[in-house]
């Protein structure tokens, strides 16, 4: 594994917030957002989602469907994924998802008042399975480094912002690789990727494959998660350091920004959210932006 040129700094931020709901202050707030737009993760050790005694009984693999790689929860429409159990069962993982996607939404609009009314909740997860105990495809697995894009779920350019929080037990770590910057990724794998297809896109969308138009930008992003998984020598060669998120910390990460893999742990909660692009302050930084310098274009619906 290549690590000797990247050190920790250069990739997380230490915040010592401890509660979800504290007043953020305004230097704090601008300090958080150049880091995370930059492509740092923001880090939180002491920032912990505290269960109540009746949620405990759900920190074990039992209550998951072992066809789900998680838990899933939708605060919009209500509806649980991936869940076993009875109904009553059910209706308490809900509940906790539930609780864990208002403290999430608390603490973001706390950070990041900048983004307001445009930053969108959407799924929240539970994770408690171990990691490296999941048989998947290369595409699906997550202990590969990749940087996130959904493949029947295209975003046009919106962020995928998300919170982690390790909720184990017994104290175990929930250890990730950080791989190289966006652009050294993309710089990597972007000529071995096929050119957009509009033809192509649209007719998925006719056919029901996606839900929504695949952009260019969603297929460069798309195929920069898959080629990353599917390249063996990348996965051992490529820069990254190896970081350990220990039991009741929190952090914040653009996964559709910064080069990561799940190598283990266990019960992780995760809130992802939705941005559009021109939202952000510093644009320049998405990639999006980085993207389109790097191929000299635009990547609109159309080209």
């Amino acid at each position: 594994m290549a690590c000797d040129t990247m050190d920790t700094e250069h990739v997380i931020e230490t915040f010592d917030l401890s509660s979800w709901a504290s007043p953020v202050a305004d230097s704090l707030s601008q300090k958080a957002l150049t880091a995370l737009e930059s492509g740092k993760v923001l880090y939180f050790p002491k920032l912990d989602f505290p269960l109540d005694a009746h949620e405990t009984r759900f920190l074990d693999p039992r209550w998951s469907d072992p066809k789900s790689k998680n838990i899933s929860f939708s605060q919009t429409t209500g509806l649980l994924k991936g869940a076993l159990g009875n109904p009553q069962d059910q209706a308490g993982l809900a509940r906790m998802l539930s609780r864990y996607a208002s403290f999430s939404t608390t603490l973001l609009r706390a950070l990041f008042p900048q983004y307001g009314d445009n930053l969108k909740l959407a799924r929240t997860s539970f994770r408690p399975a171990e990691v490296n105990r999941r048989a998947l495809s290369p595409r699906k697995d997550d202990s590969r480094l990749h940087v996130d894009a959904f493949p029947a779920s295209p975003t046009g350019g919106n962020r995928i912002l998300r919170v982690f929080t390790n909720v184990h037990p017994n104290g175990k770590t929930r250890d990730w690789r950080l791989g190289e910057p966006f652009e050294q990724v993309a710089e990597h794998f972007l000529s071995g990727i096929r050119p957009f297809s509009p033809a192509w896109s649209s007719l998925m969308r006719t056919l029901g494959i996606t839900r929504g138009y695949r952009s260019a930008y969603d297929h460069y992003m798309l195929h920069l998660h898959d080629t990353m998984k599917a390249d063996e020598a990348y996965q051992k060669q490529a820069r990254q350091i190896p970081f350990s998120f220990p039991a009741h910390s929190s952090w914040i990460v653009y996964t559709d920004l910064v080069s990561h893999a799940a190598m283990a742990g266990q019960f992780a909660f995760e809130q992802t959210c939705h941005l559009p692009d021109f939202a952000h302050a510093h644009p320049e930084t998405t990639p999006l932006a980085r993207l389109e310098a790097l191929l000299h274009r635009k990547l609109t619906h159309g080209s």
